[in-house]
């Protein structure tokens, strides 16, 4: 019998194009390292609020960097990312508080598809194209009802405090904890050093099991 898997926490929020890189990179890899993946629907905006921060693309060059930035990172990590038309109205007018609310829900009914809903919602935000996560009309209804009850909105509110305790001052942050310590890291780019830390193998953002079905 092998050493048991590591736990990887990663904390996310669906208006992050950098949450969605790290997304897609540790799902690859969940069944190549030895690691229990844990999925933590999170909210931004409580985040940069809690630490001061604030979005990236609210100073004129960092937005115009983000773009070119998620844009070949995108393609690097090979996954449809495009910026919306109306990115700003999305950014500070609409939020993310009802999405992140939703995967909520779905994380405490139905958490076996979480990656998929979750990756629709990032679809629908950051891509032209939409997948569909395989979710009933009826099942979808019944979590859109449940996203202003309080037990999801305690939920939601916990698994940021608990990213802030962390020490989050943006999203994604990837939490592994190994051999009774823990280690945070933030961004998308982090995944070599995560590798380095399990003593597991990097082979890119596409491994090549993952490639041949690409």
């Amino acid at each position: 019998m092998g050493p048991l898997p590591r736990t990887l926490e990663l904390f996310y929020d669906v208006l992050s194009p950098y949450s969605w890189l790290g997304f897609e990179v540790l799902c690859r890899y969940k069944n190549i390292w030895n690691i229990n993946l844990q999925l933590r629907p999170s909210l931004i905006a409580g985040i940069m609020k809690d630490s001061g921060n604030q979005p990236p693309a609210l100073l004129p060059r960092k937005a115009q960097y983000l773009r070119n930035d998620v844009r070949l990172l995108g393609q690097h990590v090979q996954i449809p990312v495009q910026f919306p038309k109306d990115f700003f109205s999305v950014i500070l007018e609409k939020g993310s508080l009802s999405a992140m609310r939703f995967l909520t829900a779905v994380s405490m009914e139905h958490p076996e598809m979480l990656e998929k809903v979750s990756r629709e919602l990032w679809m629908r935000v950051w891509s032209r194209a939409a997948e569909k996560a395989g979710m009933s009309t009826e099942q979808a209804r019944g979590l859109l009802e449940k996203i202003s009850t309080p037990n999801v909105k305690n939920k939601l509110k916990e698994t940021t405090e608990a990213a802030c305790k962390y020490g989050a001052f943006g999203l994604p942050i990837t939490v592994a904890h190994l051999d009774g310590q823990t280690h945070m890291l933030f961004g998308s780019d982090r995944m070599e050093l995560l590798a380095h830390l399990l003593g597991e193998k990097w082979m890119g953002p596409v491994p090549p099991a993952i490639n041949a079905r690409l």
